[in-house]
């Protein structure tokens, strides 16, 4: 009886993140040849990323925007796994869903495509927002979702089932960074309301949103 060949994987995700290291292992169990690269934002794309062929990429909280030649490597497929519903593709997500009161957000797996967060929608991971949500418990509770979305997507990879396309769709282009510097500023023109939801929407730790009054920007305490 001949034994089938585990499928080969580059698995692309964030340095010191305990989802991340759960995921990789997972990785590392399931597949054959496994090559794993873990970084922090702006360093550069290993060399065995870059010269890496097999049968999987898989980006996981990666702080890298994968070349398409990488994803060109992959002989079944590059996918994604990106930290929002379909509604919210781009940058700052689960804040511009904060900021919108969205009554329910998710996790996205998707093909990989030139374009970052436009690759057709594989599958889907969704929850209720609470009205008592901030920043912190939605990040939170959306990187448990992504978690379990993770395992069964590459779970069915790992059996031998390529993922599909779901039909399902992105709602919008993706965020850019932009439009989320312009959601973290208040002015003192602003209804009270319009304040509240920008704060609830970008305070997170160190992070605060900026105050500009005649033309000088000052941070909230």
């Amino acid at each position: 009886m001949t034994v089938p060949l585990r499928p080969s994987l580059l698995f692309l995700g964030k340095q010191d993140d305990p989802h991340c290291a759960l995921a990789a292992d997972f990785a590392r169990k399931n597949f054959g040849d496994v090559t794993i690269c873990l970084g922090k934002w702006g360093e550069p794309l290993p060399g065995a990323a870059r010269e890496w062929e097999g049968d999987y990429v898989v980006s996981y909280l990666s702080r890298w925007v994968v070349p398409e030649a990488v994803m060109a490597r992959a002989g079944t497929a590059a996918i994604n796994f990106h930290p929002a519903s379909p509604d919210y593709p781009g940058i700052g997500c689960n804040n511009f869903a904060l900021y919108d009161n969205a009554p329910s957000y998710g996790a996205t797996c998707h093909f990989m495509a030139a374009k970052v967060d436009t690759g057709a929608i594989i599958a889907t991971k969704r929850f209720p927002v609470f009205a008592a949500d901030d920043v912190e418990s939605l990040l939170a509770r959306t990187y448990a979702f992504q978690l379990v979305l993770f395992y069964e997507v590459v779970g069915a990879m790992a059996q031998g089932i390529p993922p599909v396309a779901s039909g399902e769709t992105w709602t919008r282009p993706p965020f850019t960074r932009k439009e989320f510097n312009e959601l973290t500023i208040l002015r003192p023109d602003m209804a009270p309301e319009e304040i509240a939801r920008r704060i609830r929407a970008t305070d997170f730790g160190s992070w605060k949103p900026t105050i500009e009054i005649a033309g000088f920007t000052f941070a909230l305490t």
